[in-house]
């Protein structure tokens, strides 16, 4: 389903857990990582469709997360030609996508990228915030730029010379617990909670 413009509505997806971290998965045999998206089916409303891609991308429920935010309009972005499939290029441009800031009230062992039988992600880590916009793909970067500010003013900023330094940490899918991926330093893991109060404060360190 395209517009007029030849973008195709999406949903997009910024899930923060209790310290505010971000959630970045790694696309399947690919050395690209990206936050969830997906498009939006005829019918549905984007949150409807946020709520389907979260429990197909990442095995979440609504129960499992809160919203905090979601963009005001639609963010677009434009596909470079040589990522269209042929047939659809001159009528496909590229994606406007609605964005989401959840918190996660799971834990991290409640995370499942092995839900369908055609996963998008096959490991994940969380991130400090801003992270993603330096590795996230060209074309992608000023659409996660302008999610990415507009969804802060949600979240607090600590006093100057409160800057806390996360860890990050690989997860692998159900079924390949134990198994770390070799694409990136090992970093410490965070011991997960039992469970993660929806209610913890937004706090997230400003670059």
């Amino acid at each position: 389903m395209l517009d007029r413009e030849g973008f195709r509505p999406n949903v997009g997806i910024i899930l923060l857990n209790a310290h505010n971290e971000v959630w970045w998965g790694k696309r399947v045999r690919e050395h690209s990582w990206q936050f969830p998206q997906g498009g939006i089916k005829y019918g549905e409303t984007p949150e409807q469709a946020m709520y389907r891609e979260l429990e197909e991308e990442i095995g979440l429920r609504p129960e499992h997360v809160k919203i905090i935010g979601r963009t005001r309009d639609w963010l677009r972005y434009e596909v470079p030609d040589h990522f269209i499939k042929r047939e659809i290029r001159g009528h496909y441009r590229g994606q406007k996508q609605i964005w989401f800031l959840l918190r996660m009230c799971a834990r991290d062992n409640d995370v499942n990228l092995r839900l369908t039988d055609h996963p998008e992600f096959d490991a994940w880590r969380w991130h400090d915030y801003w992270v993603p916009l330096d590795v996230v793909i060209e074309f992608k970067r000023e659409v996660y730029q302008r999610a990415l500010q507009e969804l802060s003013r949600f979240l607090s900023w600590p006093a100057q010379g409160e800057r806390r330094h996360s860890s990050r940490y690989l997860r692998q899918p159900h079924g390949q617990r134990g198994q770390r991926s070799t694409d990136k330093p090992q970093q410490p893991a965070v011991t997960p909670q039992d469970a993660v109060a929806c209610d913890a404060p937004a706090l997230v360190t400003k670059e």
